[in-house]
């Protein structure tokens, strides 16, 4: 018995040890990515440490087979997505190292029944879950958004999914659940849906999650159309 009882306190430490280090790196990935959105550090200087740091948490990071999706609006599913067959995507011209300025449009709008705008389903009277597509780990995040503010995205979230070896992005959040370092389960709340962001907030934009989807190129992130797989993906 007491050898048992060894066995799992040992297990469990070691998890413990792995899951804080895994913590700590996506930090450092978070305060990366703010100084990448703000300008404020050198390209060459971002894209040697966002390598280092995403091998790094890789290294940490358990890893299964499953690769299904869940569609990242509860409740809804891809008939939400903006524009005639996912047209409204174009990653054109992006770059991730361009931070807030980067130009193109490399997502997918997916547009809630919120006619008087105030970031609640009209047929439910409630706010929209927001949904981890997949198992993963948050990476870079913030909860902290004003009118004032030029950052395009408002209240976002990045997530590392090693098994399918991606990140996934959803951004105009009203509230945010999760930080940097939280491990997420496919289908998870992250996040409830709403109007931040320099363009979102503005009367013209109907209330929308701005989802996009990025694979790595050269140990950073490129957007590819993930319109397929949010055809392909689980309603919850």
């Amino acid at each position: 018995m007491k050898k048992l009882l060894l066995i799992v306190t040992l297990i469990f430490s070691t998890h413990y040890a792995f899951a804080q280090n895994a913590a700590s790196i996506c930090q450092k990935i978070n305060e990366l990515n703010n100084r990448v959105l703000y300008g404020t550090i050198k390209r060459a200087d971002a894209a040697k440490q966002f390598k280092t740091l995403l091998l790094n948490l890789s290294e940490k990071l358990p890893l299964n087979d499953d690769i299904s999706w869940t569609f990242p609006l509860k409740g809804y599913q891809a008939n939400a997505i903006g524009g005639t067959r996912g047209n409204g995507y174009s990653d054109k011209g992006y770059n991730y190292l361009d931070g807030n300025k980067h130009s193109a449009h490399p997502a997918h709008d997916i547009f809630i029944h919120d006619k008087n705008q105030d970031d609640l389903d009209d047929k439910t009277g409630k706010p929209v879950d927001v949904l981890a597509i997949a198992d993963g780990i948050v990476v870079a995040c913030t909860n902290n958004w004003e009118p004032t503010s030029a950052l395009r995205g408002g209240k976002f979230i990045w997530i590392y999914h090693r098994a399918l070896r991606i990140l996934s992005y959803y951004a105009h959040n009203q509230a945010i659940f999760v930080q940097p370092g939280n491990e997420v389960k496919q289908g998870d709340k992250i996040a409830e849906v709403g109007r931040t962001g320099l363009n979102a907030y503005k009367k013209r934009s109907p209330t929308h999650l701005h989802f996009s989807a990025f694979r790595l190129v050269n140990d950073l992130p490129a957007p590819f159309n993930p319109y397929q797989q949010l055809l392909n993906s689980t309603k919850r």
